[in-house]
């Protein structure tokens, strides 16, 4: 999950990772565990966008796309979309090119098959930790939950939805890079969409979904349609989970470039953890039975917007934009603002925003602020919650 959230923003963004061959695909393990120990091994050095690291797990989700027999829908004739790196609204992105991988599920419906819900998660992470590890700078950075969990439960509903009942719409799979860098692939995904987004009905992120553990799952974007929360406690109460539930539609992770362009959204999300941006985020700590459970709670959610007869009824205002950067003050588009240097603690407070962290040598640790604290108030702005 991207840090750069809000008021509270971190810029992630991380140099290179060194020349790499491809390891063997995985053999002989069923998904979400197969996509989760394949993604955060070593050998991928971390996944940083643009790296020979995310090429690789690129040309593998490529690959169990097309096993799953998804279309291909990105450029080309192929599952790839091509996300430039450098961005302009987040001036510490790194240089070069990441790819999106894009597959799509064709509706069974002739009436419907034209719209689209898409099912997302990123795939790059931090490699070795060079800008914004809260671990060891230097080692590489597996990203086990961070988000090889959420692309694990990507892989097994898509799956699940081949398998049939095919759904009405269409449902359009993307695995996004450039999360960690701002949004990058899910803005680029946006501005030039496999279906319209204005006949995308919907949009599902799964990003850290690999701790479960028997907690509460946290589901944001609930007041994103007027429909919507009704439907994620239906679907909860029939897969029997625990969720927590805000209405919140914008956010640290991929949603937020769907829902900035009217597409109501959910965030699925097991919360941060200890291991969070740090080298020890790593397969064998992920909660691959909840992932499992995240996955059918979530396949579930998604055939039930492909299966309504009418459109969602897009709630505008759930939660406050990011705010775009500029030199000057003004500028347009998806973005983040100031640098605090905080992570947020996704646990429900009573009033304020819980942090499970500070960088070091942020201006947030300069001024004292620690993992624990819960901010109330900056200057004379209250603070009511994230």
């Amino acid at each position: 999950m991207s840090r750069a959230l809000l008021a509270l923003a971190l810029l992630a963004a991380c140099a290179p990772a060194a020349a790499q061959e491809c390891p063997a695909p995985p053999a002989g393990e069923a998904q979400p565990a197969a996509a989760v120990r394949w993604l955060s091994q070593d050998a991928l050095e971390g996944r940083l966008a643009g790296s020979p690291g995310e090429r690789c797990a690129g040309d593998y989700l490529a690959a169990e796309f097309a096993r799953i027999g998804l279309k291909p829908t990105g450029e080309g004739g192929t599952f790839f979309q091509d996300v430039s790196l450098a961005s302009a609204m987040n001036p510490h992105a790194q240089a070069g090119t990441g790819r999106n991988v894009v597959g799509l599920l064709e509706g069974a419906d002739p009436a419907l098959r034209g719209e689209a819900v898409v099912v997302g998660a990123h795939y790059d992470h931090l490699g070795r930790g060079e800008r914004f590890s809260l671990g060891a700078q230097g080692q590489v950075h597996n990203g086990a939950d961070d988000n090889a969990s959420g692309v694990a439960a990507l892989l097994s509903i898509a799956e699940a939805l081949a398998r049939g009942p095919r759904p009405a719409r269409t449902v359009v799979f993307i695995a996004f890079t450039g999360e960690e860098g701002g949004l990058l692939g899910s803005a680029r995904y946006a501005a030039a969409p496999a279906v319209p987004l204005d006949r995308t009905r919907a949009m599902l992120n799964l990003d850290m979904v690999g701790r479960l553990e028997g907690k509460p799952l946290l589901v944001y974007g609930t007041g994103t349609a007027a429909e919507m929360e009704a439907l994620v406690r239906a679907a909860g109460a029939a897969e029997g989970m625990e969720l927590a539930l805000h209405p919140d539609g914008y956010g640290p992770s991929d949603h937020t470039s769907f829902y900035a362009r009217d597409v109501p959204v959910l965030h699925l999300f097991t919360n941060v953890h200890g291991d969070y941006h740090r080298p020890s985020d790593d397969a064998e700590k992920v909660d691959v039975p909840g992932v499992r459970r995240v996955a059918s709670l979530a396949a579930r959610i998604v055939a039930d917007v492909a299966a309504r007869p009418a459109a969602l009824t897009h709630v505008a205002g759930a939660g406050t934009p990011p705010r775009p950067p500029s030199s000057s003050g003004s500028g347009s588009g998806s973005g983040y603002g100031s640098y605090l240097g905080t992570v947020p603690d996704f646990t429900p407070v009573e009033h304020g925003v819980k942090l499970s962290g500070v960088r070091a040598g942020s201006p947030a640790e300069r001024a004292g602020i620690r993992g624990g604290d819960v901010i109330v108030a900056m200057d004379d702005a209250e603070i009511a919650d994230l």
